[in-house]
């Protein structure tokens, strides 16, 4: 018999004072929960479900087979931790409040802007406009991972990506290097980068675990299901797919923490629409607070997405603006504190108006008793 635990955040306050002090800062940022689901899985099927607050919590907690109790406590304590500030170089990233990462594709068959910005002087010229625009960190990556893109030879991957993340880091950026290669992650870091944002969670290369630890830099490690193999995408079977990619997470999360990275340096991301569906997606991203439960930063990479095509009449890539701002909203709302966008001056807009609805609940007291 194998038991399972889940605490997923399902009530959300505008500030603490709306729920009379009964609701918990969200790993630290902006959004304010006050119920809870505690969920009980046996051999993967749900067999309990407790609706709770945070002081009724530790009653609930009390009820669970001694087995998950530990697990359960951890996940109560890893909601309200409040995540330290990235330091990527020179630049300060925190993490109390969402972060815009600007994508820059130095490929030829990206999704949405295949070869607009592969040569050196547009993709300095596009580095500067998204660092202009409000961009916190830039990830550069030379490997396309749409499905049914081509495996890139590590070489060419290095030849693409450490021109642009010199000029980048020229220009003072906060680097993050995407790709799945501890060859790339070595040439990159070398380059200029800070960080290592990888789709297989260091599954894919056996080295790159041992690249990260020993280079001490933040990784990102995000859920794909062909992690391991060529592609990303295949292997997209799942009993439940938000509590697989919650335990495939952990499991990726685990292995970093044996291989020697510190604890500190891990952030993880879902992986909106690598070897998901459509409702998979949408599952997920209604699931986001949950994955707080596992005590990490959150990125979210839903930016022109297929699942905004999908349901906006198949509207292609670089007609979805309406659609990736609606989903980055939708991370912020939960909590979310890197999301990882193409347009980010426009998604820096919609979180600054985010955060000042946030900061202004925190001093309305028009509704609330004298």
């Amino acid at each position: 018999m194998s038991d399972s635990v889940y605490i997923r955040p399902i009530g959300f306050a505008l500030g603490p004072q709306h729920e009379h002090g009964d609701a918990v800062r969200l790993a630290g940022g902006m959004v304010y929960a006050s119920r809870f689901a505690v969920i009980l899985r046996r051999n993967g099927a749900v067999v309990e479900r407790w609706l709770t607050a945070p002081d009724t919590i530790a009653q609930v907690l009390g009820e669970l087979p001694e087995s998950v109790g530990a697990e359960a406590e951890a996940q109560w304590a890893n909601l309200r931790m409040a995540h330290p500030p990235l330091q990527l170089g020179a630049r300060t990233v925190r993490l109390d409040q969402p972060q815009v990462v600007g994508i820059l594709n130095m490929t030829p068959d990206s999704m949405s802007d295949g070869g607009r910005f592969d040569s050196p002087e547009a993709g300095r010229e596009h580095a500067a406009a998204m660092l202009e625009a409000g961009a916190a960190i830039l990830d550069i990556g030379g490997e396309s991972t749409r499905p049914g893109a081509k495996p890139v030879w590590e070489g060419d991957e290095i030849a693409r990506v450490v021109p642009a993340i010199e000029g980048c880091a020229a220009m003072g950026a906060a680097i993050g290097v995407d790709t799945r290669k501890s060859a790339v992650m070595e040439a990159a870091l070398d380059a200029g980068a800070h960080l290592v944002n990888d789709i297989s969670g260091l599954a894919f290369d056996p080295r790159s675990a041992e690249v990260v630890a020993a280079r001490g830099c933040p990784v990102i490690l995000m859920h794909a299901p062909g992690a391991s193999g060529e592609d990303p995408h295949a292997g997209g079977d799942y009993a439940s797919v938000v509590f697989d990619v919650f335990d495939a997470l952990r499991a990726r999360r685990d292995a970093a923490l044996e291989a020697g990275i510190a604890r500190e340096a891990i952030l993880l991301d879902p992986g909106i629409g690598f070897g998901k569906s459509l409702a998979d997606n949408l599952a997920l991203m209604n699931a986001l607070p949950l994955f707080h439960a596992l005590g990490h930063p959150l990125m979210l990479g839903a930016s022109r997405k297929r699942m905004v095509g999908a349901l906006s009449n198949e509207a292609p890539a670089d007609r979805r603006l309406g659609g990736s701002l609606a989903l980055a909203q939708a991370g912020m709302d939960a909590g979310v504190q890197l999301l990882r966008v193409h347009d980010v001056a426009e998604t820096v807009q919609v979180r600054n108006v985010w955060r000042g609805l946030r900061d202004a609940a925190l001093t309305d007291f028009s509704e609330l008793p004298h």
